[in-house]
C-alpha cells in the first residue's frame, strides 16, 4: 500500500470517529447548538473528497473542484449585497475572472497567479461599471466586488497552487493546512460554549471569544507539532510556527468574513441566519491561512 493511501485510510478513521463524537455530543446535550460545528464537519468531509481527488487522480480534477467552490462562495457573497440593476455587469466579470485565475494555476505561472486580481483585475472592474452606468453608487459597488475576489478567490485560489508548485509535497500541505484550519474553528467554538465569557464582537459573532482563541492556538500548536512529520517537509520548529501563523490566519478570517456579513445584512436577520450553513461560513478562515501559510512556506523553502 502506497503512502497516499495509507494516509487517506488514517485520515478517514480520524473523521469517522470525529463524526461519531459529534452525534454522540449531539444527543447527550440536545439543549446545545452545535449546528456550526456539524458544518464544519461536512466541510471535512467535502475537504476529504477534494483530497482523494488530488492524491488518486489527476490534481486538474482537484483544481476544478477549488475554482467551483471560489465560483459558489464569490455568489453567496454576492448575494448579500444590495444591488441595482447596472451593477450586474460588474459581477459577470468578476465571475469570468475565476477561470482566469485559475488557469495561471494551472500553468504554473506564479507571477501572474499572485498579480492577476491585485492589480490587473482591480485595474480593470471599474470600467464596465463606468461605461453608461453613472457615478451613483460606483464607489460601493466596485469596493464590494473587488473585496469578494480579495476573499472568495484569491484566497482560496492558494489552495490550488500547493499541487503546483511541489507536486512531491502540495497534497500534504494542502491536508495539513486544512487540518489545523478547521481543527482551530472547532477548537474556538466548542471552547467558546463551554467556557467563553469575554466576546471579541459580540454584535456579529458571539461565539468569538478570546478563551476559545486562546484554547484553538494551543491546540493548532499541538495538532501541528503531531502532523508535520506524517504530513510536511517541515522540521519541528518550522511546522509549530506554521501551526501558530495557521490559528492566528484562521482567527481573523472567521472574524473578518464575520463583521462582513453582519454589515450588509443588517436588518436582516433571517438571511444571516440562513447564511451560517453558506461556504462562506465554511472557508472564511480558509480564505485568511491559504495565502499566508503558501508566502510562509515558499519563502523559507526552495521547493516551493
Amino acid at each position: 500500500m502506497n503512502s497516499s493511501a495509507s494516509t487517506l485510510i488514517v485520515i478517514l478513521a480520524g473523521l469517522l470517529l470525529v463524526h461519531i463524537l459529534f452525534l454522540i455530543l449531539g444527543r447527550l446535550q440536545p439543549d446545545r447548538d452545535y449546528s456550526r460545528i456539524g458544518h464544519r464537519i461536512n466541510t471535512w468531509w467535502g475537504m476529504f473528497f477534494v483530497f482523494c481527488l488530488a492524491a488518486l487522480l489527476n490534481p486538474v480534477v482537484s483544481l476544478l473542484s477549488l475554482m467551483a467552490l471560489s465560483f459558489f462562495a464569490l455568489k453567496e457573497y454576492f448575494s448579500m449585497i444590495r444591488t441595482r440593476k447596472h451593477d450586474r455587469r460588474i459581477f459577470l466579470w468578476a465571475y469570468l475572472s475565476i477561470p482566469v485565475q485559475f488557469y495561471w494555476i494551472y500553468i504554473g505561472w506564479y507571477g501572474m497567479f499572485i498579480v492577476f486580481i491585485p492589480v490587473y483585475v482591480f485595474l480593470f472592474l471599474p470600467l464596465p461599471r463606468l461605461i453608461n452606468k453613472g457615478t451613483l453608487g460606483f464607489l460601493r459597488s466596485v469596493s464590494l466586488t473587488q473585496w469578494g475576489l480579495m476573499l472568495m478567490v484569491f484566497g482560496l485560489s492558494h489552495l490550488a497552487y500547493f499541487q503546483v508548485a511541489t507536486p512531491q509535497y502540495g497534497a500534504g500541505l494542502v491536508l495539513f493546512l486544512v487540518i489545523l484550519t478547521q481543527l482551530n474553528d472547532v477548537v474556538h467554538e466548542i471552547s467558546s460554549i463551554y467556557l467563553g465569557k469575554r466576546r471579541i464582537v459580540p454584535t456579529a459573532n458571539p461565539l468569538l471569544t478570546w478563551e476559545g482563541f486562546v484554547c484553538g492556538f494551543l491546540a493548532t500548536a499541538a495538532a501541528a507539532v503531531f502532523l508535520t512529520p506524517y504530513l510536511t517537509p517541515f522540521d519541528l520548529k518550522f511546522g509549530v510556527i506554521s501551526g501558530m501563523l495557521i490559528s492566528l490566519g484562521g482567527f481573523f478570517g472567521s472574524l473578518t468574513v464575520s463583521v462582513l456579513k453582519r454589515d450588509l445584512l443588517i436588518g436582516d436577520d433571517e438571511r444571516f441566519e440562513a447564511l451560517k450553513k453558506s461556504y462562506l461560513s465554511r472557508v472564511d478562515s480558509l480564505a485568511y491561512t491559504s495565502p499566508v501559510f503558501l508566502h510562509f512556506t515558499r519563502y523559507f523553502f526552495d521547493f516551493m
